[in-house]
C-alpha cells in the first residue's frame, strides 16, 4: 500500500549499492527534490553510497534544476549509465555540469547508451526477461567491437554483448535489477495513484516503475499535491497505486524557466501569444533550407539541438497561422506529437502538443519506421561517412536518441555550421561573408566516435542524406560527399574546400543557395 512520507522516511530505502533508477528530461519531469535529498543524506547524515544511478534520459538543465549533477559527488556515485548526459555551459556561471566533468576527469564509471535502448531495455526488466536485443547501434560506438557504451577508462565491465541469431547480428543488453524508483508527477491521490496531467511528458515514468516492482524494488514519487480519492477521472491516473510504495510532497516542483505553462499541454495556436526565441543569422539560414526538405502531412522528427530551429523558423514565417500548424505532423524522441517542436532546455517538450505518449512507446513508433524524415544536428562528418555528436572537443555528452532516428528514418538532414568555435558570418540579401572562420573544423578525415555510420545506412537501407550548412548544402551518396549547393558570396576554394579535410565531388550543376534564405528581415 502507499504511503505518504517525509522525505527522510521516503530515501531511508536505499541501502549503499544500490542500483537508483530516475525520470526526467532535461528540465521537465525531473524528481530533484529526491535526487536533492540522496545527496544530502550522503553529505551530512553518512547515507548510503557507492550507488548505481540509471538515467533513461539526461536529467538536469545545467541551470537551477541540477538533477543527475546532485548525485555527481565521490564516493555516493559508483556508476552511471544514461541515455545522454547534460553538457553545455551554465550560460550564468559558465560552469560545466558536473557530472561530465566526473565522467572526463575518469572519477565515475560511465556508460552512455541510446535512448531507444534505455527504455526498452526497461520494458525487458518488468517482465524479467534476459536483455533487449536490437539492431540499432551496429557499427557505432556502442558496438563492444568499438567501445561498447564505455565513457571512459575507469569503466570495464561489458554492458552491451555482441550476439548472433538467426544469422544476423545483434547488440544485446542484459537485465539486471534496479532497487529503488524515482519518479516525479503532478498530483497524487490519498489511494496512491499518480497522474501526469499537468506534465508535457509521459518518458520512462510508467516503465521505470514496472522495472523496479518486478525486481523487487521501491518506488518513491514525488508530486506537488495530494488530492482526493476519485476526485480525478481514471484516465488522468496514469501510474496506479499497485506501483507506487512512498509519496513525498514537494511544492513548487521546477521546469527549466516555467512555471507552469498550459500551452505546453495543448490548445490551439496563437501567434500573438507566442513569444519563442527565433534563431537569426547563420542559424535561420540554416534552418530555412533544411525546412525546403519538409513535406506537409509528412511525420518529421527533430533531434535536439540546430535541427530544432526548423520549425521555429516555419512559426516565424507565418506557416502556422490560420491552421496551418495542423498540415505538419511534427514530433521528437520523447513522445510529444504535434504543435511547435522548442528549442534549448525547453526542447522535449512541444507547445500546443495534440497527442502524447510515452517514451518506450515512442521509440517503438521511431525503430518502426514511423518518421519518414528527420532531422538532426551534427558535430562531425568523416572522409568514409561517418557522423559523430556523442564525444566531441573532449567531451562526451552520449547519442540521446540519434541513433534510432537516424537509423531508422528513410530521408535525413544534418544540419550545422560547416566550421565552429570563433565562427563569424555576416548575414546580409547579397548572401553572406565569413568574417572569421571556425577554429575547428566539423568535416574531418577521421570523426573522434562513430555515433551513427551513416554511408551504410545509405548503402544497406536506401537511405537519403542531405548535409546543410550556412555556406553550402551537399550530399551524401554511399562513402561519396558532393557539393551541390553554394551560399552566394562564398568562395568555393577559400570557403569550402579549404575548410573541409577531405576531398569530395562538386555536382556538375552546382547551383547557388537560394536568396531568400538570406533576407533575414522576411
Amino acid at each position: 500500500m502507499s504511503e505518504i512520507v517525509d522525505l527522510d522516511r521516503a530515501l531511508s530505502v536505499i541501502r549503499d549499492g544500490d542500483t537508483v533508477g530516475s525520470v526526467g528530461v532535461i528540465g521537465w519531469l525531473v524528481p530533484d527534490h529526491l535526487l536533492e535529498g540522496i545527496a544530502h543524506n550522503f553529505l551530512t547524515k553518512n547515507g548510503p553510497g557507492n550507488l548505481t544511478f540509471y538515467f533513461p534520459v539526461g536529467v538536469g538543465d545545467a541551470l537551477e534544476i541540477k538533477g543527475m549533477d546532485h548525485v555527481a559527488v565521490p564516493g555516493l556515485l559508483k556508476r552511471v549509465i544514461g541515455g545522454n548526459f547534460i553538457n553545455p555551459l551554465n550560460p550564468r556561471t559558465g560552469r560545466r555540469a558536473e557530472m561530465m566533468r566526473m565522467i572526463i576527469e575518469n572519477e565515475v564509471e560511465a556508460y552512455a547508451w541510446p535512448i531507444g535502448a534505455t527504455m526498452h531495455w526497461l520494458r525487458e526488466v518488468a517482465r524479467r526477461g534476459p536483455g533487449y536485443l536490437t539492431e540499432v547501434g551496429l557499427g557505432s560506438f556502442i558496438d563492444p567491437r568499438q567501445e561498447g557504451g564505455k565513457m571512459n577508462s575507469r569503466t570495464k565491465d561489458n554492458l552491451v554483448q555482441l550476439r548472433e541469431f538467426d544469422g544476423k547480428e545483434y547488440l544485446f543488453y542484459p537485465t539486471f535489477p534496479l532497487n529503488v524508483a524515482l519518479l516525479r508527477a503532478s498530483f497524487a491521490d490519498e489511494l496512491g495513484n499518480l497522474s501526469l496531467c499537468n506534465e508535457p511528458l509521459q518518458s520512462a515514468t510508467l516503465a521505470l516503475a514496472l522495472a523496479v516492482k518486478a525486481s523487487g524494488g521501491k518506488v518513491i514519487a514525488q508530486v506537488s499535491e495530494i488530492v482526493p480519492a476519485g476526485l480525478m477521472p481514471a484516465a488522468n491516473m496514469n501510474i496506479p497505486a499497485a506501483l507506487v510504495d512512498y509519496i513525498v510532497v514537494a511544492q513548487g516542483q521546477m521546469t527549466t524557466d516555467v512555471d507552469f505553462d498550459a500551452r505546453y499541454l495543448g490548445g490551439s495556436f496563437d501567434p500573438s501569444s507566442f513569444s519563442a526565441l527565433y534563431p537569426a543569422g547563420i542559424d535561420k539560414v540554416i534552418a530555412r533550407r533544411a525546412a525546403h526538405e519538409l513535406k506537409e502531412g509528412e511525420v518529421s522528427i527533430f533531434g535536439f539541438g540546430a535541427a530544432t530551429n526548423i520549425p521555429l523558423v516555419l512559426a516565424d514565417g507565418g506557416k502556422f497561422n490560420d491552421g496551418g500548424i495542423r498540415r505538419y505532423r511534427h514530433t521528437t524522441e520523447h513522445g510529444v506529437f504535434g504543435g511547435i517542436v522548442m528549442s534549448g532546455w525547453q526542447f522535449s517538450a512541444n507547445l500546443y502538443p495534440e497527442a502524447l505518449i510515452d517514451g518506450p512507446s515512442q521509440f517503438d513508433f521511431i525503430d518502426g519506421g514511423g518518421c519518414a524524415f528527420a532531422a538532426l544536428s551534427f558535430a562531425q562528418l568523416d572522409q568514409v561517412g561517418n557522423i559523430n555528436v556523442s564525444k566531441f572537443s573532449g567531451f562526451s555528452p552520449g547519442s540521446g536518441g540519434f541513433i534510432d532516428i537516424a537509423t531508422n528514418a528513410k530521408r535525413l538532414v544534418f544540419v550545422g555550421t560547416l566550421t565552429t568555435s570563433g565562427l563569424d558570418v555576416l548575414v546580409s540579401d547579397a548572401g553572406i561573408e565569413i568574417r572569421k572562420e571556425g577554429r575547428i573544423k566539423k568535416f574531418v578525415q577521421k570523426v573522434d566516435q562513430i555515433t551513427y555510420p551513416l554511408s551504410r545506412g545509405i548503402s544497406e537501407r536506401g537511405q537519403e542524406a542531405t548535409i546543410i550548412t550556412e555556406r553550402a548544402v551537399f550530399k551524401l551518396y554511399g562513402q561519396t560527399l558532393v557539393l551541390t549547393e553554394i551560399a552566394p558570396g562564398a568562395d568555393l576554394n577559400r570557403d569550402i574546400i579549404d575548410q573541409i579535410d577531405f576531398a569530395f565531388d562538386v555536382a556538375h550543376d552546382l547551383r547557388p543557395m537560394d536568396a531568400e534564405l538570406f533576407q533575414l528581415g522576411g
